[in-house]
């Protein structure tokens, strides 16, 4: 009886977690669903043709206006790349469609505090300066074309077809997108499709976070995360193991949250939750990814790479937050509220959850479940390998 209920108190607290963060996740992916039908993604790579300021300055637009699953941001730079886009402009894009979306900044704010959403995007903005000014002066350019080369083969993965067909071309203006019965289909189709990309991964980072907030004591976390007088020896601490901690948990940016709530009431650094958050990039499957994406000593280099962008941005975040005393003294994220009532997160969770049946049951009506079967089959693919020159 006493493992029950244990488990329960688990399930319970997990159950309230989604409770709180399911009308930011409708919201964000309604918001990337859109924005899919205005933004044509075939003309990508001939916005990103090099690594200079402007195409770096693109590609995080394109990524923050695109989806939040680390898998599909992966899949969708590839395609960039295949396209003849630039391969560090490609790594912006996908750092930004994981670090600058909304949804995240929401669930952030929700789950924890407004000041965990600003670090978030200011935190991405360095990540991209970091990654792209590093990757100028130690990309080999010999690796670089491995990479490219090895990314313009083959491709028959789900993610790579879910790919395709996001950046397939779009007839019409945005605003005949925007009013028109087929744009609507098109939305409908894209939010399903978001909502398929990171379910697991949102249940399994509820889950974990569930477990880990109802049978870990606070004591535990408190004795794990370093404490002292030395804030700089525990920004360094929090921050190189955050991305670590989230290698481990294997979920992406959005199913991170509710963990990142565990871990800052836990005791781990403000810089720390942000790193966290961060390493949804380099979780092991994302790993393997780049391994069958682009070879395997580019993986590597991007895997290094990666971390120590996370880490460096983690730091300067918590020291800019410092400096100007932005960083929180309380430690009550939501994960330890487990108790539902009426207030405006039921009212928005209605008012969302009715937006989320009626753009399913667009989906479902208009040959969404066929089209996905197709896609599995990888009807889509037609790219032909290319070179690097």
């Amino acid at each position: 009886m006493h493992l029950i209920a244990n488990a329960g108190h688990a399930l319970w607290l997990s159950f309230t977690m989604f409770w709180q963060i399911f009308w930011g996740l409708s919201l964000g992916f309604v918001f990337s669903a859109v924005i899919e039908i205005l933004v044509s993604k075939d003309s990508m790579s001939k916005l990103l043709p090099d690594r200079r300021p402007r195409s770096i300055i693109i590609a995080s637009l394109l990524g923050a206006a695109s989806s939040s699953c680390s898998y599909a941001a992966v899949a969708m730079a590839r395609s960039i790349v295949r396209k003849g886009g630039d391969f560090t402009a490609a790594m912006a894009f996908q750092f930004a469609a994981t670090n600058l979306v909304v949804e995240l900044g929401v669930l952030l704010w929700v789950l924890l505090a407004w000041q965990f959403a600003a670090a978030e995007f200011l935190g991405g903005t360095i990540m991209l300066m970091l990654l792209a000014g590093g990757y100028a002066l130690l990309l080999p350019k010999k690796l670089e074309c491995v990479a490219v080369a090895h990314a313009k083969g083959d491709a028959t993965s789900t993610m790579e077809g879910h790919a395709a067909m996001a950046m397939q071309k779009q007839s019409g203006t945005w605003r005949e997108r925007l009013v028109s019965r087929h744009g609507w289909i098109a939305i409908s189709h894209a939010y399903v499709m978001n909502w398929t990309m990171v379910w697991k991964d949102i249940l399994v980072g509820l889950l974990i976070a569930g477990a880990l907030g109802a049978w870990v004591p606070q004591q535990v976390w408190q004795m794990f995360f370093l404490r002292g007088d030395d804030a700089w020896i525990v920004a360094l601490w929090g921050a190189a193991l955050g991305p670590l901690i989230a290698l481990a948990a294997f979920t992406c940016s959005v199913g991170n949250v509710p963990l990142a709530a565990v871990l800052w009431n836990g005791g781990i650094s403000f810089g720390g939750v942000v790193a966290f958050i961060f390493g949804d990039l380099i979780i092991p499957p994302i790993l393997n990814i780049y391994r069958k994406y682009y070879g395997s000593k580019p993986a590597l280099f991007l895997w290094v790479t990666f971390y120590i962008v996370m880490v460096l941005a983690a730091l300067c975040v918590e020291g800019i937050f410092f400096l100007f005393g932005g960083i929180p003294t309380h430690r009550s994220a939501t994960v330890t509220m487990a108790q539902i009532s009426f207030n405006y997160t039921t009212v928005l969770n209605i008012v969302f959850g009715i937006a989320a049946v009626m753009l399913t049951l667009t989906f479902f009506r208009s040959g969404g479940p066929m089209m996905m079967r197709m896609m599995h089959s990888g009807a889509h693919e037609s790219e032909q390998a290319g070179h690097c020159h």
